[in-house]
């Protein structure tokens, strides 16, 4: 994917919910370099597909976020989606984090879903 058009399509996500973009960092890694970061940031000790780390002020959207890409590989079997189409849901759910969406509870997790499905449908507009 062109990075122009990816960063695009996030900033159209981060304008829908009135924010502003900012500076986000996206780091692409490994199950044992997120694990890692999961003991030592979070005192989690499991594998993840994403770590949001939130630096946001007032609506202006910063942040770090890693991304396992093996985590996002194995899940993009498992659900029988493409590679890319689960980094890309994986990309959009840190921006949404960064927005302020969670996805702690049954309730949040099911409303986090659609708002990717929402955005997965405007990168396709775009595409």
């Amino acid at each position: 994917m062109d990075t122009k058009v990816l960063s695009q399509w996030i900033n159209s996500i981060i304008k829908q919910y009135n924010g502003i973009s900012s500076e986000v960092s996206f780091i692409f890694c490994s199950d044992d370099y997120i694990l890692n970061i999961n003991k030592e940031y979070l005192n989690h000790d499991y594998y993840t597909d994403i770590i949001t780390f939130d630096y946001c002020e007032n609506n202006r959207i910063k942040g770090d976020i890693f991304i396992s890409i093996d985590t996002v590989l194995s899940n993009s079997k498992k659900y029988n989606v493409s590679f890319l189409n689960e980094l890309y849901r994986v990309i959009i759910h840190g921006i949404l984090h960064l927005l302020g969406f969670k996805d702690k509870t049954e309730e949040d997790n099911a409303k986090m879903h659609q708002l990717e499905d929402n955005a997965l449908k405007v990168l396709e507009t775009i595409l």
